[in-house]
């Protein structure tokens, strides 16, 4: 079991899974995890599975070592000024879920700090998120014990933080890319005849298995794809027809849109005003 505390200050619905996903993993007890937020009635079942609930940040902090920031991005810079008097840089790891909020924006408003920028993805809600994470130098001691927490949650990858907006397309975006993929799939399925049920579980399973076979195999995609494509068959002529139509062409097209969108915000930011506020970039990314 792990023994430093961990608090998740705002447990909406990312916090709040979470705070499940760490208990579930069994290598927290509940009394090792607290959460706040201002309206704890929604927090009531963590509460009953014997989780820390409180609205209190600031008693949440002096009680944990490592401090997860899961609030809204506009109320972050009050949240932070709140805890900053107990925040004490030889205990304390400010881990960032909050998207668009660089190291930089935190350091200027607590100081010389462990800052850790995580970026996960709506699956952290079942364990199966993808999560990056990119580390301040103050942090550098403490990347194994943040990988473990995130390791929880799925999987997680070290990068640096200027590949952040990257990895947000990839990962955090990549959720509703690949569940648009599932959703042509399940259309296909229905005008070939099947139900919409069936038709949608067969697309759901295929991909997990599609996933794991790369995964367990290690193995390039083209490579599993050889194995069940045969000359003249219906497989290689159905990958044909959805290159000529675009398929590859259009994913990346779509990954780079989504890129350019994320540094055109970061450009905007810095003209308008490198000193901008929390509250101002969120303004922004709405």
């Amino acid at each position: 079991m792990y023994t430093d505390n961990v608090a998740i200050l705002g447990a909406g619905n990312l916090g709040n899974a979470i705070a499940v996903g760490l208990l579930s993993n069994g290598k927290y007890e509940p009394e090792n995890i607290y959460v706040t937020r201002r309206n704890t009635k929604s927090l009531q079942p963590l509460k009953d599975k014997g989780l820390h609930v409180s609205n209190d940040n600031s008693f949440a902090v002096k009680n944990c070592r490592y401090i997860l920031l899961c609030v809204q991005p506009a109320h972050l810079e009050h949240v932070l000024k709140e805890i900053k008097p107990i925040l004490d840089p030889e205990k304390h790891v400010l881990l960032s879920v909050i998207a668009g909020v660089t190291i930089a924006n935190i350091h200027d408003i607590v100081g010389d700090f462990p800052i850790v920028r995580c970026m996960p993805n709506t699956a952290i809600a079942v364990q199966e998120s993808m999560t990056s994470l990119a580390f301040n130098d103050k942090a550098a001691g403490v990347e194994n014990a943040v990988q473990e927490i995130f390791n929880c949650l799925g999987e997680t990858l070290v990068i640096e933080e200027e590949l952040m907006a990257g990895a947000t397309v990839l990962c955090s975006s990549g959720i509703a890319f690949n569940m648009r993929f599932i959703r042509a799939v399940t259309q296909g399925g229905i005008q070939l005849g099947l139900d919409a049920e069936d038709a949608q579980k067969i697309a759901v399973q295929v991909s997990k298995g599609a996933s794991t076979l790369l995964t367990i195999n290690k193995s390039h995609p083209e490579q599993e794809i050889d194995k069940v494509t045969t000359p003249e068959g219906c497989t290689i002529t159905g990958l044909n027809e959805m290159e000529h139509q675009g398929l590859s062409s259009a994913v990346i097209k779509g990954l780079v849109g989504s890129h350019q969108r994320i540094l055109a915000l970061k450009e905007q930011r810095e003209r308008d005003n490198s000193k901008l506020t929390i509250s101002a970039l969120h303004d922004l990314l709405q």
